[in-house]
């Protein structure tokens, strides 16, 4: 059975950086898209980066550009998002999700994990 599973989050003050890593059971990460979103209490999910297969071009919400890096290691079928210089507006659950194609829409993944919660406070 195609799985994800997201680790790394955690309680952090402003600032600091965490880094989020994606694995994927049953399914090999590396020919799928994959993109990492988050929800806020009350929000909707909204997309954070995310990272083509083929050539791993990437996409990054206006809202993270310079902060955070997405990337792969294909050999350990792991996507990371590296997230630097956090602020508390960043406090969220992020997900991982996979999707056939380079997209920033929530409609198009169709395997999601069960989500890591990141706070970042003071």
């Amino acid at each position: 059975q195609a799985q994800l599973a997201e680790s790394g989050g955690g309680l952090v003050q402003p600032g600091d950086s965490l880094r989020l890593a994606c694995a994927g059971s049953g399914f090999t990460l590396k020919y799928n898209t994959i993109g990492w979103f988050r929800q806020a209490p009350g929000k909707e999910r909204e997309v954070v980066a995310c990272i083509s297969s083929s050539d791993s071009t990437t996409y990054y919400a206006d809202s993270v550009k310079g902060r955070f890096t997405i990337s792969r290691d294909n050999a350990k079928n792991t996507v990371y998002l590296q997230m630097n210089s956090l602020k508390p507006e960043d406090t969220a659950v992020y997900y991982c999700g996979a999707a056939p194609r380079l997209s920033r829409y929530l409609v198009d993944y169709n395997y999601w994990g069960q989500g890591t919660q990141v706070t970042v406070s003071s």
